[in-house]
């Protein structure tokens, strides 16, 4: 049992270490990283990033250099950690809404179609979009109910419905860190603040975003259920948690299951750990209730919601136009692995579901067949590329993304901030150094804490397998999709950063060892 057990982790272990390096090696070669003018993108870094990286070596060079600076630092940021980072994270959401409420732009491609939605739903196109599109018709209730509810369909609306629910996930997550090793909190709070200073998503009201909240939720739910030294009472309402937020994160973004997937194939892998004790009767009863509890709810919100959906009378769709799954596999494998406009079509004109699965099932043979197994090799380790290295998570990279002119008038405040997010925006450059350079550091935090081998850590490292292992199967070509696994990363960057980067400044000093003498005795002398 306990070599089993050993065997499986350290599979488990070694298939993430391929993907998280690789993924790392990917984005630290990004072309977001590139200072000066960017010929790759067109979009180059200004003097505002030449600034704060000045401004950041001099607080360096402080530090380094002057020891009441470096007692300075110390007391805010480690002594007083925990006040600092909730006031950080704090201030971030203070600027999250001044974002949002100063810059609301309409949004295009599938996003644009949901909120057409809210007050069209009778036009071909849209009932069209909807039948074929059925998985999304969850957003589209739910923003309907909203819309119901506020008596507004204003894209301001809908951008602050979908920062409250990030910032959800966010402090679901920092919830969850709490219950698994609460000296990490603080470090929660860091790590998303920055998440959230960088993450403009909050503009965009679509499932990727929306379904965070139902993610972390389920997280928290599993991590309260498998506690041992909480009470029954805490256990049940993780039971509760767990089970409800997983049809929910089913309903808004089916793929958004990898993460229980991940939580139940790591259980059964620790039903053949060596236990410390004997499970007890009572112990077996109250594991057993918890069970039928996590099951109860998570089949009857199932049943409710699916039946919910299945029934909804506010759009009329046409019947049997649902696009099948491997419709996406076949898309998967044509160009990037992205979107490909000639399968939507196709879909779009087949009449029936029969001869949609048909013709995506011969597409998907003929596209393997012609990349034959090196070359299909090649093209998963350029998907992967394509899926993982972006740290804006394909920001501007979708048709019609934001539905205004590209080259935006600057002007003003709110014109300052669409110079950073606009495809023509003249700080556009900086936007994408940053966010990148933040991805750059949690991926390093998640890839170097491999000695946090924690039944939680391992859950998080297999759903972010699972994660990049969906996406090279199906529909990928661009980071956005990772949106929906953040959480994984997240919380794994957070129990592990701490490990990480102690190991790396242990390889530091033993690579550097006369600098590292050097850089004492000359704050010792001052």
């Amino acid at each position: 049992m306990a070599k089993l057990f050993r065997f499986g982790n350290r599979c488990l272990q070694s298939i993430f270490l391929i993907f998280i390096f690789a993924t790392l090696l990917f984005a630290v070669t990004s072309p977001n990283l590139i200072l000066g003018d960017n010929k790759i993108t067109g979009a180059g870094t200004t003097l505002f990033t030449t600034g704060v990286l000045i401004v950041f070596g001099g607080i360096v060079i402080c530090y380094q250099t002057y020891p009441n600076f470096q007692r300075l630092l110390w007391t805010v940021l480690v002594r007083h950690a925990r006040v600092t980072a909730a006031l950080f994270f704090v201030a971030v959401v203070i600027w999250q809404v001044v974002f949002v409420l100063s810059f609301h732009p309409v949004i295009g491609f599938d996003v644009g179609a949901v909120h057409q939605a809210l007050t069209d739903t009778k036009t071909p196109d849209i009932v069209a979009y909807f039948s074929l599109n059925y998985n999304n018709m969850p957003l589209l209730l739910a923003q309907h109910a909203i819309a119901q509810a506020v008596g507004s369909t204003s894209w301001l609306l809908f951008d602050l419905v979908t920062l409250i629910l990030v910032d959800i996930s966010a402090l679901l997550n920092i919830v969850t860190i709490y219950v698994i090793d609460k000296k990490q909190t603080t470090t929660a709070l860091y790590i998303h603040a920055m998440w959230l200073l960088l993450f403009p998503m909050i503009i965009v009201p679509y499932t990727d975003a929306w379904v965070l909240p139902f993610v972390s939720g389920y997280f928290l739910g599993f991590a309260m259920l498998n506690k041992a030294s909480f009470d029954w009472t805490y256990r049940s309402l993780g039971a509760i948690l767990f089970g409800l937020n997983a049809v929910l994160a089913y309903m808004m973004k089916p793929s958004a299951i990898v993460g229980v997937i991940a939580i139940v194939i790591v259980e059964l892998l620790y039903m053949f750990h060596p236990r410390k004790h004997v499970l007890t009767p009572n112990e077996v009863w109250r594991g057993f209730a918890l069970l039928i509890l996590f099951l109860g709810v998570t089949g009857g919100s199932y049943w409710t919601f699916n039946k919910l959906n299945n029934e909804q009378s506010y759009i009329v769709l046409q019947k049997n136009r649902e696009i099948p799954a491997i419709h996406f596999m076949g898309m998967g494998v044509s160009g990037d692995g992205g979107y490909n406009p000639k399968d939507a079509l196709k879909m779009a004109e087949l009449p029936t579901v029969k001869a949609r699965s048909d013709y995506s099932k011969k597409v998907l043979i003929k596209r393997l067949k012609a990349k034959g197994v090196l070359g299909y090799a090649k093209f998963l380790v350029k998907k992967q590329r394509n899926d993982t290295a972006d740290g804006t998570f394909a920001w501007i990279k979708e048709g019609h993304f934001i539905n205004a002119d590209p080259v935006p008038n600057e002007k003003g405040f709110a014109g300052t901030l669409r110079s950073f997010v606009y495809l023509y925006g003249s700080r556009l450059g900086d936007f994408r150094f940053f966010a990148q350079v933040t991805w750059v550091l949690l991926l390093t935090m998640v890839a170097f804490g491999w000695r946090d081998k924690r039944k939680f850590s391992q859950i998080c490292r297999l759903a972010i397998i699972g994660g990049m292992v969906y996406l090279l199967l199906f529909e990928g070509g661009r980071s956005r999709y990772l949106i929906q696994f953040l959480p994984s990363f997240l919380m794994l960057g957070t129990l592990t950063g701490q490990q990480a980067f102690s190991m790396i400044h242990g390889w530091y000093r033993r690579a550097f060892p006369k600098w590292e003498t050097v850089l004492k005795k000359k704050t010792s002398t001052d």
